[in-house]
């Protein structure tokens, strides 16, 4: 009515002259205000009266960390406080907002409440009218509200059901439950009876063997009012229809929501990596309803966004535009990048090959498994997630696996991923457990799955979606719960279990890529062969390996070589900085009670398991401190091992992602970079075996190969040398050789057995040293021996160090005098970055690691610490 009123109004001497153009969508962010409380009749009032009350809250964000921000919850990090919060996961809570309405907002035509996520089972109501229910963690929820809202205060009332609480009577009343989740170590649901396998939830929330179970609930990510009229642009994406070196053709996808027939003006700007710009416009006919538009676009000459390591990420910022009249009725921004991915499958002598071929360049995939940041994912920031994929880059890694168990990560992490050149395997949300096959919980996963592909298709890291973690495994091979299911059904319901699995992997989840993002290939399940036979296979598809750490010793890596290895790993403890941060100094024995809740392998009995690796091939720990330690030694030796077979088996095999890169928590696990962004030994060993140029020396069954690992796309004129030296640091022999490496390839130089690499030197103080040189300087390095470390004779090697002043904080040099094993320099708490560390030496020899920080030459020396192996293990006792 106001439109109509005002239209070819004049007032003095100007004239509005408006017409019936729309103006443009105002976004009201619902960010403040928030409070929250246990639901009013909620057992836990009994034991928490005083969270009767409304209480500040913050969103996003979960009932847990607001508990936390209050001091009314203890950090469950710390300690074993653990068990402390579990009563707030068993809890209702209820959250409210008053929320300020101007009438110029409600004389819009449509005003739209939009919750970017809600945990998990929630009923939303405006001024007491309840307008939606959610049940899926993953969903954007969007609801209209113009007839609901009035001017100045509403209040919006978000009421949470645990969704333990929730599902309990409808567990209870299963004539059985859907294997594979971990159980509740509290006692709040039966064992072998668990919940999460039927809720669109993060299933690492309730518990995984790396992390402890708070099941998180609350408003966890962002809310707000959109106001709009009779149009507006509901998504705007950049399809690519081909791409050479001479051009690429893109289509500007707009797809926009009308409310009747009208005119609009869309526009496209885009702009290149080199700052040059390019425009494209088009007058579109809408009819009522939603409207896809696309408008052609080429570009001459595109600049490839590529890998890490294989060239520069290039990305183009394209700005949309929707316009009637003068009017913007609909913007956005996206950045994308221009490249072709595939996943190449061919027969070959060994099976049939997976690779990850990036512009028609067969890339090895280098990297390892993302979880998220915390087991709260709202806490995280910005700049955690930058670090951690810095760190992935700073490691030479080109690929994360963001796995299926935990949550799709923010826009900001693929952001990141993108600038860096870091490719991502990104699973949907599903992280082993065999799952229901009820049409509602699929049609739930069908909206889920459009919105996220849709949310991320323009992203270039992404190159590859995969439907889950481990379901189809879990159902052939895992036995335990999986296998007493199969004996305890039908066959007929046997066989609607399995059509339920293929009918979501094969179909549903495939289809939302391949409709909403036909660019990027889709693959079944991780591991799989992508339903063209068995899961885990080492002769087709992707592998996930763990016979080793289930008790095989580390060499079996040896005897493996799969097509592509999607999972395997080795635990280790933290450094001492990050286990002070949560236990106390009377906890420090691997059984202490504190250390044993910090270890969730095997309900806290995988320290024992740890032990047993240690001494396979380092002896028995002196000290917690030692245990420690020799934790990581033996972590990055055996994962160091792994990756230069698979990179030294290339074609054969073409990638190696070992678990896991990050912690969601303080403790024990198969990270190499702690909760706290602490690089483990691991992380620093990556740094080396991932380097696009390195070599390896890799022994079994007493013959050593040297192989030179080449990433490189171009090749590359090398010398090698093979030195045998005593421990003493004399050499003993030396043997020298010139190749022209070709690109993307891991030749073998030489094969010596142990006789031959010896030299007649004593095999208890030999070792080997293989070198890469570039002329003269040496570009990589590797050591041998020809035992386990335990088995040989080391002496002190009398580490001494001189610290000088450097561009950016300080040079270490680490001076040794005879053989050193694992040097570590450890600098505790001290906020700083060391250029390498974890490394073998020669005696007489010196390293320089130059230590970025802001801190003094004085802290520095008070807070450096240096050790190696020497005196940190002694025999097994038997």
């Amino acid at each position: 009515m106001l439109k109509s009123i005002t239209q070819g109004l004049c007032l003095s001497a100007l004239c509005f002259a408006t017409s019936a153009f729309s103006a443009p969508p105002k976004i009201q962010t619902l960010d403040s205000g928030w409070t929250f409380r246990l639901a009013p009749g909620d057992e836990a009032l009994k034991t928490h009266p005083d969270m009767a009350g409304w209480l500040k809250a913050t969103v996003p964000g979960t009932a847990q960390s607001d508990l936390m921000a209050l001091k009314k919850l203890p950090d469950p990090y710390v300690s074993d406080n653990e068990g402390k919060v579990q009563w707030v996961g068993l809890s209702d809570w209820q959250y409210q907002a008053a929320v300020t309405v101007t009438p110029e907002m409600l004389q819009r035509d449509h005003i739209d409440l939009i919750f970017e996520g809600l945990d998990t089972f929630a009923t939303v109501s405006v001024n007491g009218q309840n307008l939606l229910s959610s049940n899926n963690m993953f969903r954007t929820w969007r609801v209209p509200v113009k007839g609901v809202l009035k001017a100045g205060s509403n209040i919006i009332t978000v009421d949470l059901a645990s969704p333990l609480k929730k599902m309990k009577p409808l567990v209870a009343d299963m004539p059985y439950v859907m294997p594979g989740a971990y159980d509740s170590l509290w006692g709040d649901e039966p064992l072998g009876r668990n919940s999460s396998t039927y809720v669109r939830k993060a299933g690492y929330q309730y518990g995984w063997d790396w992390g402890p179970r708070v099941v998180a609930l609350g408003i966890w990510k962002p809310v707000k009012l959109e106001a709009w009229d009779d149009a507006r642009l509901a998504d705007f994406h950049v399809a690519q229809v081909h791409l050479d070196d001479q051009v690429a053709a893109l289509n500007a996808a707009f797809d926009i929501q009308s409310d009747k027939a009208q005119t609009v003006t869309v526009r496209a700007e885009i702009t290149a990596p080199d700052g040059t710009t390019q425009t494209v416009k088009q007058d579109v006919a809408l009819f009522a309803g939603l409207n896809p538009v696309s408008v052609p676009v080429q570009i001459q000459t595109p600049q490839r966004w590529w890998p890490a390591g294989y060239g520069k990420a290039n990305l183009y910022t394209v700005k949309a535009t929707v316009t009637q009249g003068s009017d913007v009725i609909g913007e956005t921004t996206r950045k994308i990048g221009l490249r072709t991915t595939e996943i190449r499958r061919e027969k070959d002598q060994w099976g049939k090959s997976f690779e990850i071929v990036i512009n028609g360049v067969p890339i090895f995939a280098k990297g390892a498994n993302l979880i998220p940041f915390d087991i709260i994912p709202t806490r995280v920031t910005a700049a955690e997630q930058d670090r951690m994929l810095q760190s992935a880059v700073d490691a030479n890694m080109n690929i994360l696996r963001i796995w299926g168990g935990g949550t799709y990560q923010d826009d900001h992490v693929y952001d990141k991923a993108d600038e860096l050149g870091l490719m991502i395997w990104q699973d949907f949300m599903f992280g082993g457990a065999i799952i229901p096959y009820d049409r509602d919980f699929r049609e739930s996963t069908r909206i889920e799955a459009v919105e996220q592909v849709k949310r991320l298709r323009n992203h270039p890291s992404v190159v590859i979606w995969a439907g889950n973690n481990e379901v189809q495994t879990d159902w052939e091979n895992w036995g335990g719960g999986t296998e007493d299911l199969k004996k305890g059904v039908s066959p007929e319901e046997r066989d609607r279990i399995v059509t339920g699995m293929v009918r979501m992997f094969d179909q549903v989840l495939r289809g939302a890529v391949d409709q909403n993002a036909p660019g990027t290939p889709y693959w079944a399940s991780s591991p799989s062969t992508d339903y063209d036979g068995l899961a885990d296979q080492d002769t087709d598809g992707d592998r996930h390996y763990w016979k080793v750490w289930g008790g095989k010793p580390v060499e079996e890596y040896l005897n493996v070589t799969p097509r592509f290895m999607s999972e395997y790993g080795l635990q280790s403890f933290p450094v001492m900085a990050t286990i002070k941060a949560f236990a106390s100094d009377n906890d420090m024995e691997p059984e202490a009670p504190v250390m044993r809740a910090h270890q969730k392998y095997d309900k806290g009995n995988g320290n024992k398991r740890l032990l047993l690796y240690i001494r396979n091939n380092y002896g028995e720990p002196k000290t917690f401190g030692d245990f420690v330690y020799l934790s990581q030694l033996m972590q990055a030796d055996g994962i160091e091992l792994a990756a230069s077979h698979h990179r030294a088996s290339r074609p054969q095999t073409m990638g190696s992602m070992y678990w896991q890169l990050n912690d969601v928590w303080p403790g024990a696990s198969w990270a190499s970079v702690d909760y706290y962004g602490r690089w483990k030994a691991l992380q620093f060993r990556a740094k080396r075996f991932y380097a696009p140029l390195t070599a390896s020396l890799l022994r079994k069954d007493g013959v050593t190969e040297a192989h030179i690992l080449s990433d490189l796309t171009t090749e590359k004129a090398l010398t090698w040398r093979l030195r045998t030296l005593d421990f003493s640091g004399k050499v003993l022999s030396e043997k020298t050789g010139s190749t022209t490496v070709k690109p993307l390839s891991s030749p073998l130089v030489a094969t010596y057995t142990d006789a031959e690499l010896l030299s007649g030197g004593n095999a208890t103080t030999t070792q080997a040293v293989f070198e890469l040189l570039d002329g003269d300087k040496v570009v990589a390095k590797v050591f041998g021996y020809s035992g386990a470390t335990k088995a040989l004779d080391w002496s002190d090697p009398k580490l001494k160090t001189v610290i000088r002043p450097a561009r950016g904080g300080f040079d270490i040099s680490v001076t040794s005098q005879a053989a050193a094993r694992g040097v570590w320099l450890d600098i505790g708490e001290l906020k700083a970055d060391l250029s390498d560390n974890s490394f073998d030496m020669t005696g007489g020899e010196t390293v320089t690691v130059h230590v970025t920080t802001y801190a003094s030459l004085a802290t520095l020396k008070k807070t450096l610490k240096v050790r190696s192996y020497y005196g940190a293990a002694g025999p097994v006792a038997n």
